[in-house]
């Protein structure tokens, strides 16, 4: 049996060996490659350990990559690193001019694309005669409609729009996902008691001290950074600094119950921008950004390594492929209702670019957030159906969506790949 360093070991070797060979012959975006090749491998273990039942080596190789615990490595240990080191490349001022189109998305737009696509998801259920109640519904609804920040920030790094509307989309995906993990931690309580449970005034609360309480956090975190920097001049320090607020309000956020993302997003986007302009020399700024952007490829790299692999726990039953096949169309048309609406009431007010539509609802990328989630629902529940079409919809939108969003922009106009 493997320890935890030798895990963590194997994951970085392979990491870096198929980041070299995807550089080298594949020539894909390296976190597309990861995720191919680490699913291909995959598919490749479980074909031989079902071809060759009696070889032990097969089947403790599968074990190993059983014992790596999903949902506590993103949600717990990655994801608080990345959307720190993520916001911490936001312009604020472009920020606070689309902070109404951006508020609006990652609220509003993601109950519209939770009740969407929680309602067409039963629908087909019912269709193919799965047994799954609207609750249920509504919450994979939810574990699946946050946009993935990890995923969609590495896709635009790929693909060259214009600054609007890539603020608004990094910007919902970098604040979507604390209400989307509050709305879908209130939606499984409520599933898993029964129906009588619900109760939309206990939801409202929740969201409310989720992002309220976890917006405060990262204001007070990033202002305390903030301050301790303008008295240093060494970057080493402030470099430390800044991992240890990404770590400490993570963690407590935690501790209080409040949202851990929402927390450090506002953090690194204090420290990024106000720190940034006038806590830092240029030398800070040039260790800090390079730092935190090292870290970020690290962890993006080892977290698509991770989806790939996480095929071997999901134990997939061809019976459930019609569903899994049928959540991609409907995410799609649930993510579209949930641009559309929003631009639609707010077109008056807020300017938008061509092709904002198309190209918010193309550029929705799910990943490893919503696969964590899925994973985290309990085995005696519903969670086999749902994971199938978790995973089926983070790799389509991942791989087709995420390759062919720069295609996307140049068709419409907007943009053109990097």
């Amino acid at each position: 049996m493997l320890s935890v360093f030798e895990i963590v070991a194997v994951l970085l070797v392979l990491t870096a060996a198929f980041s070299w060979f995807n550089y080298v012959v594949l020539r894909l975006p390296n976190t597309i490659g990861l995720l191919v090749m680490a699913l291909a491998s995959s598919l490749l273990l479980v074909g031989l350990e079902v071809a060759f039942p009696q070889a032990a080596f097969f089947h403790e190789m599968s074990l190993q990559v059983r014992r790596i615990d999903f949902t506590e490595a993103v949600l717990q240990v990655m994801l608080g690193y990345l959307l720190f080191a993520g916001a911490l490349q936001v312009d604020v001022s472009e920020l606070r001019d689309r902070k109404v189109i951006v508020g609006t998305m990652a609220s509003l737009g993601l109950f519209i694309s939770t009740l969407a696509v929680g309602t067409m998801f039963w629908l087909a259920a019912q269709a193919i005669g799965a047994p799954i109640s609207i609750l249920w519904s509504l919450v994979f609804g939810a574990l699946i409609s946050p946009t993935d920040p990890v995923a969609v920030l590495s896709t635009l790094k790929e693909v060259n729009v214009p600054h609007r509307l890539q603020m608004d989309m990094s910007g919902e995906s970098l604040f979507n996902d604390g209400v989307g993990v509050a709305l879908f931690t209130v939606l499984l309580a409520a599933a898993s008691a029964g129906e009588g449970s619900f109760g939309f005034g206990k939801l409202a609360a929740v969201i409310f001290r989720e992002a309220a309480g976890g917006g405060a956090l990262g204001l007070i975190a990033g202002f305390i950074a903030y301050r301790a920097m303008r008295h240093v001049d060494e970057y080493t320090i402030e470099v430390l600094i800044s991992l240890a607020i990404a770590t400490g309000t993570y963690a407590l956020a935690t501790r209080l119950e409040v949202s851990g993302p929402i927390a450090v997003v506002v953090a690194g986007v204090i420290l990024g921008s106000r720190g940034a302009e006038v806590a830092m020399s240029r030398r800070t700024q040039r260790y800090m950004f390079g730092f935190w952007q090292l870290v970020d490829d690290m962890l993006n790299s080892v977290l698509f390594l991770l989806i790939g692999l996480e095929v071997l726990v999901l134990q997939f039953d061809s019976s459930l492929l019609p569903l899994a096949l049928a959540a991609v169309p409907i995410v799609l048309l649930g993510r579209f209702i949930a641009v559309a609406i929003p631009i639609r009431v707010l077109s008056a007010r807020c300017g938008f670019d061509r092709g904002t539509v198309p190209m918010l609802t193309w550029g929705g990328v799910r990943g490893g957030i919503s696969i964590a989630l899925v994973l985290s629902i309990p085995e005696d529940a519903l969670r086999q159906p749902l994971a199938a079409a978790t995973y089926m919809v983070a790799i389509f939108t991942i791989v087709v969506q995420g390759m062919s969003l720069a295609w996307l922009a140049r068709r419409l106009g907007v943009g053109s790949a990097q």
